[in-house]
């Protein structure tokens, strides 16, 4: 039935042309014993577009979407080829040069994680509920238990300077970031300066650096809280109190 349409179309439109004027000179197809019948030019050029234009000659036309997706794919593969004659090695060489830069940036995603979309310890290490370090513990350990590590980094690191304040090593304070805390808390504890600064660390990078904890992270903080309950503050006043025995030993 196509075939037919396509076959008849532009017979009908040839007999159209053939009585339109009398400068071009048509005859039908399959017509051997009509005389040759003469067309102006223009006017037969706009009864053929005429005719052209119709629908059922461009049913099988491709989209707007696919002659766009094509062109983008010439366009694509024009590009390569140009890449590939500029490159050593050719086609191959620009391959692996693809390659290799493909795995650098998935070796510097893996090792860096998302990048920072703002500033570490931009906002306060606890919010508007006051819990106690055993409270924020709890909710740490409940989180390790389900395999959600950045929350439990995250409370843990909280029951970490929690109780650090119930010891009165620091003062209580709303507003305090986690590297303020390690900072302050370094000074009364100076043997576990570089770990709470490591903790710090872990909780601004996966509370503020979009990147996720995992178990030892976890762990390491979990490990430096308990460590941190163990420990007696090195306080200013001690070395201070001995200082006048030191001296009056050393006169007797």
């Amino acid at each position: 039935m196509g075939d037919l349409l396509t076959t008849a179309a532009p017979r009908a439109a040839a007999r159209t042309l053939l009585r339109a004027g009398d400068t071009s000179v048509l005859s039908p197809a399959g017509s051997a014993d009509e005389p040759p019948v003469t067309v102006p030019r223009d006017p037969a050029r706009e009864a053929a577009r005429r005719e052209l234009s119709k629908r059922m000659y461009h049913e099988d036309d491709p989209s707007l979407f696919q002659r766009a997706l094509d062109a983008f794919w010439d366009w694509l593969g024009g590009l390569f080829d140009a890449a590939s004659t500029a490159t050593p090695g050719g086609t191959l060489g620009l391959v692996v040069i693809i390659v290799a830069v493909v795995a650098v940036l998935a070796a510097l995603w893996w090792r860096l994680g998302t990048p920072r979309r703002q500033p570490t310890s931009s906002a306060a290490l606890f919010d508007d509920r006051p819990r106690s370090a055993a409270d924020h513990r709890a909710a740490a350990e409940a989180h390790a238990a389900q395999g959600h590590w950045t929350q439990a980094v995250q409370e843990r690191m909280r029951a970490l300077v929690r109780a650090l304040e119930e010891r009165a090593l620091l003062d209580v304070r709303p507003g305090r970031t986690a590297d303020e805390a390690a900072a302050e808390a370094g000074r009364a504890l100076p043997a576990h300066t570089d770990r709470l600064r490591a903790a710090a660390r872990d909780f601004d990078d996966v509370t503020y650096g979009g990147r996720s904890a995992t178990e030892q992270s976890y762990q390491r903080v979990a490990e430096l809280d308990r460590d941190l309950e163990r420990t007696k503050p090195q306080l200013a006043t001690s070395s201070a109190s001995t200082a006048p025995h030191t001296r009056q030993g050393a006169a007797e």
